[in-house]
């Protein structure tokens, strides 16, 4: 894997990958290493991937985003390879936080594919919020386990997710008419 990118060339791919929670002791949730797993197997397709992790530190251990760049440097790719958002604390956040990046920071052509990695269930939102947010991003394939084992559980996340959609929607909606997005 050629996972090196040299400050000159464009990335091949723009990799975002959403947080999720850190456990107690630190490591990564089941959750969070499912994300992580599913962005490296697919980065690892490209020739020049740029990951973003994004998650600002929570309750415990380091911020999301620190605790993904581990994971990923641990599966091959080169620290030059990532560009931590460790101030995102929700996904509306996150996404605002990643698009000032790519706008900003990534050289080249501007035309690297954008594409979000998170869980099945979260993937609709992302792609929105990114999407009114003016990137064309697009899914990279999620984790192939459910992020919950109990079926309850993973109701939970789709109901939650049910509300969430449409506020945050109409949030990046609001901050792009009045220019803060």
């Amino acid at each position: 894997m050629n996972a090196n990118l040299p400050t000159s060339a464009s990335p091949d791919a723009v990799i975002i990958v959403f947080g999720a929670a850190v456990r107690p002791d630190g490591r990564a949730s089941q959750t969070l290493r499912h994300r992580v797993d599913a962005a490296a197997r697919f980065g690892a397709g490209f020739n020049r991937p740029l990951f973003i992790p994004t998650g600002a530190k929570g309750r415990y251990g380091d911020a999301e985003a620190t605790v993904m760049a581990r994971q990923l440097i641990g599966a091959g790719f080169s620290p030059v390879s990532i560009r931590r958002e460790e101030t995102g604390t929700d996904t509306l956040s996150s996404v605002l936080a990643v698009v000032r990046i790519i706008r900003g920071e990534i050289t080249g052509d501007g035309n690297s594919p954008v594409y979000a990695c998170t869980s099945a269930y979260h993937l609709p939102r992302c792609l929105l919020l990114l999407r009114l947010a003016g990137l064309r991003a697009r899914a990279c394939p999620p984790p192939k386990l459910p992020a919950a084992t109990r079926q309850s559980r993973r109701w939970f996340w789709r109901l939650r997710e049910t509300a969430a959609l449409p506020y945050d929607a109409l949030l990046m909606i609001w901050l792009r008419v009045v220019g803060r997005a």
